[in-house]
């Protein structure tokens, strides 16, 4: 029998992960008391039922505090496969969800819509002893319902092939840091085509950037080492249950050396066989005089 407790923060995407196991051909229960769940396993074990999802949360108030002893419980069946599965996602991104969509947050229940950063951190504190249970953790402040879904088949199906995603990112800074981004590079040490007159109009997408950024040896061995590095770090992302990478390259503007590099760094990634999606966040500004509107 398998039997996967989903269970996580308010507003992360738990109803999404039910959905999914559902399709899978789970049983899935929501907001079961969690002392009842052994007695529905041995109910559900003289039925012949072998999948079954329970989804449990800060919604069961009182009784939420028996979730851990019944992780317990089933970690100790021999005839259960069980799995913890822990759904999470930044506080800003909680309260941003929560706030757009005016929902009742289960802690405060008489405020749709005024869910704060306290509330959320609350939350958190008391999900702590669970979270630490949990087999699978993933955050879900990024991604799209699709690669949500991914993540989900990666980890329960052991889908084969690589379906970790990258979105490699170039910006300027003069423009502000992208929020999204999970790891940022500064690549202003790199030598600046914009001091040269005919080289300035253009941008990392023309050859000639991409030549005289890449003439510089240093440029050369960052990429070499920057991509080797981030290969290393996928295989721990992926164990920790996260899918989808944002790697930012910022220099001044935008325009010219975190283009070419951002480019390149998507090239290997796409040899590599993940797969990769490129943004160029502000080259459009190029054509409004360098300046934001």
């Amino acid at each position: 029998m398998k039997i996967i407790i989903v269970t996580g923060m308010s507003g992360a995407g738990k109803t999404k992960a039910a959905d999914w196991l559902e399709d899978q051909g789970f049983y899935c229960i929501d907001n079961m008391p969690p002392k009842l769940v052994m007695n529905f396993v041995d109910l559900s074990k003289a039925n012949g039922m072998d999948k079954i999802a329970f989804v449990a949360d800060i919604r069961g108030g009182e009784f939420f505090s028996d979730l851990v002893e019944v992780i317990d419980q089933l970690k100790k069946q021999e005839d259960i496969e069980s799995a913890v599965f822990f759904v999470d996602a930044s506080t800003p991104t909680l309260v941003r969800r929560f706030n757009e969509t005016r929902r009742h947050h289960p802690l405060d229940p008489l405020a749709p819509g005024k869910v704060n950063q306290s509330i959320i951190e609350d939350e958190r504190a008391r999900l702590e002893s669970v979270r630490k249970k949990a087999d699978y953790i993933i955050d879900t402040s990024t991604m799209k319902v699709a690669d949500f879904n991914m993540a989900m088949t990666r980890i329960f199906l052991g889908s084969k092939g690589n379906q970790f995603n990258i979105n490699v990112t170039s910006f300027g800074f003069k423009y502000g840091i992208p929020s999204e981004s999970d790891i940022m590079v500064d690549v202003r040490f790199i030598p600046n085509p914009y001091y040269i007159k005919s080289l300035k109009p253009l941008t990392g997408n023309n050859k000639k950037i991409v030549n005289y950024v890449f003439k510089s040896e240093l440029a050369n061995e960052f990429v070499d080492r920057y991509h080797a590095l981030i290969k290393e770090l996928i295989p721990g992302y992926i164990h920790e249950g996260k899918y989808h990478l944002n790697v930012a390259f910022g220099c001044t503007g935008g325009h010219h050396r975190s283009v070419a590099i951002a480019n390149k760094m998507a090239e290997l990634f796409k040899a590599d066989g993940f797969r990769v999606t490129v943004t160029h966040r502000d080259l459009d500004f190029i054509a409004k005089g360098d300046s934001k509107k």
